[in-house]
């Protein structure tokens, strides 16, 4: 029993910091700005560090590792994919986005549309994309801590479940964006030491040879050298390799259209600043992927193939935290379980800080976008009001959010975000790409492109066999799965794209070309952005 009281102490002392933590940063937040973006006092290594804490999720995490110890060379595309997204977000999007709004993505649309519809739309989108990437860090949670306490009962998943979504409201609703950014900076320091010091241990068991890694791992896998070649889980038929580039493109466009990697721009000072944090979020986050790779074959070649692949009834969201265990001295020992419960402190810490910002992002947008810019749109709405309802949203959401994770517990972690990643790419992008650049734009053309890209590719998602007909769709007895990918990306983001145009060209509204000439000023040189510093 004092391994697994060891495991738990480990465990609630992270989570008793992260508490702490925001009872502290609670006492600064004063006024809206305060709460939606920590006052824009962070610098750009520390945002940078809290954007890498945002991304490396417990997806990233779990649920890339798990699939390069099943997949091998196939699962290691979904960090490729992941980090090249970055370029395209600090290319496109992170300055100009800094320059142009204030707290949230429907700022920088609604500047030169019709307020209310454009700021329904963007809402609506950034609760759905919210709610789909909150799914995975729940489900990620509740496999987490059932290993943890080592139980198998799904009423104690449950449980966790909401109680994860409990905390995750305490953390919004009392910390505010600091409290939320604070938490975010120790958990991205505790999961690149935690993963460092398992890479370090996994190369020593193969004195430092990746050779001799990857030999071990192909052999332990049972499938050979296909296990490093690419076309495992993708390159059976036509189908799967679509899907692989529907997948390839939801990845690599989703990032810049993260309501809560979004919101994060918004919390330095300065333009510069912001074009700093994501170059430290990717030097971060590049030598976190590379580690994966390490987790990844290192699952693959010390662990047993039943504990991981799901085929032989494993878990593949388990892999690294099991890992841990093994290079620590195995199931029953003492090092094993302090490493089992550090890895898996840090990965709920991973969890809770992102549940945190995504939390975050979709009740600000809920207070800030629908509360004062569409119902409230005539009377003047004081910050207190605002951040009330912002509270207020945040429960409702984490609500939804714990309700729907229940069912979906047996989908892999890492799959759960691209989705989410799919959605993004496909209602937010589009609007925020067209109105940055293209001149003509108008409120027909962005609300298309939204409503368009979020229902395409939510409807196809329902439609797919990731809702039914396989065993491990989220309801295996039924079937009615009529489209033949699991990720949408490849036919919805051109889809938004599309009617983001069609809707533009075949609108009378006349376009405000002072608005997009004051837009593009502000943009590019933050001049009249909030807490700018004029040149």
């Amino acid at each position: 029993m004092s391994d697994q009281f060891l495991t738990t102490f480990l465990f609630l002392s992270v989570v008793a910091l992260t508490v702490g933590i925001t009872f502290w940063a609670s006492r600064q937040t004063k006024t809206a700005t305060d709460f939606y973006s920590g006052g824009r006092s962070f610098s750009g290594f520390q945002n940078g560090l809290a954007i890498g804490g945002d991304y490396m999720s417990a997806a990233s995490f779990l649920g890339i590792s798990g699939a390069i110890a099943v997949y091998g060379y196939d699962g290691f595309l979904y960090s490729i994919g992941f980090l090249v997204a970055w370029l395209v977000a600090l290319l496109l999007v992170a300055e100009m986005l800094r320059n142009a709004g204030r707290y949230t993505m429907a700022d920088q649309l609604a500047f030169r549309m019709n307020q209310r519809k454009v700021r329904t739309a963007a809402s609506v989108s950034t609760v759905v994309v919210s709610i789909f990437y909150l799914l995975a860090q729940m489900v990620g949670a509740g496999t987490l801590v059932a290993l943890l306490l080592g139980v198998e009962s799904e009423a104690i998943k449950n449980i966790t479940i909401i109680g994860v979504g409990i905390l995750m409201i305490f953390y919004v609703v009392v910390g505010g964006m600091k409290g939320t950014t604070y938490v975010q900076i120790v958990k991205a320091v505790l999961l690149m030491l935690g993963s460092a010091l398992i890479v370090l241990l996994v190369l020593a068991e193969f004195n430092f040879n990746l050779s001799s890694l990857l030999g071990a791992a192909a052999e332990n896998s049972g499938k050979g050298d296909a296990f490093l070649q690419p076309g495992l889980q993708y390159g059976s038929s036509l189908t799967s390799q679509i899907d692989f580039l529907s997948l390839g493109l939801a990845l690599v466009l989703g990032t810049a259209g993260l309501p809560h990697i979004l919101i994060r721009f918004y919390t330095v000072p300065t333009a510069r600043d912001a074009r700093k944090s994501v170059l430290w979020a990717i030097a971060l986050i590049g030598a976190f992927y590379l580690m994966t790779l390490i987790l990844g074959f290192g699952a693959a070649a010390l662990l047993d193939r039943e504990v991981v692949d799901p085929a032989a009834g494993g878990n593949q969201n388990l892999a690294s935290p099991l890992l841990a265990e093994a290079v620590g001295g195995g199931d029953g020992s003492t090092g094993g379980a302090i490493l089992l419960a550090l890895i898996a402190a840090v990965a709920f810490a991973t969890i809770l800080a992102v549940v945190a910002g995504l939390t975050l992002a979709s009740s600000s947008s809920v207070a800030h976008d629908l509360y004062k810019g569409v119902l409230k749109k005539d009377q003047p709405v004081s910050e207190k009001d605002e951040v009330r309802v912002a509270r207020i949203a945040a429960f409702g959401i984490g609500a939804v959010a714990i309700v729907l994770s229940i069912p979906a517990q047996r989908l892999n972690i890492a799959f759960l975000v691209a989705l989410a990643f799919a959605v993004a790419a496909s209602a937010n992008l589009p609007a925020i790409i067209y109105n940055m650049f293209w001149r003509r734009f108008n409120t027909r053309g962005a609300t298309w492109s939204i409503y368009g890209g979020l229902l395409s590719a939510v409807g196809l998602v329902l439609l797919s066999p990731v809702m039914s007909g396989l065993p491990t769709s989220m309801f295996p007895d039924s079937d009615w799965a009529i489209f033949p990918l699991n990720n949408p990306g490849i036919v919805s983001i051109p889809l938004g794209f599309l009617l983001g145009y069609i809707g533009t060209i075949t609108s009378q509204e006349p376009t405000a070309e002072d608005r997009f000439t004051e837009l593009e000023v502000r943009a590019l040189t933050g001049a009249g952005a909030e807490g700018a510093t004029h040149h």
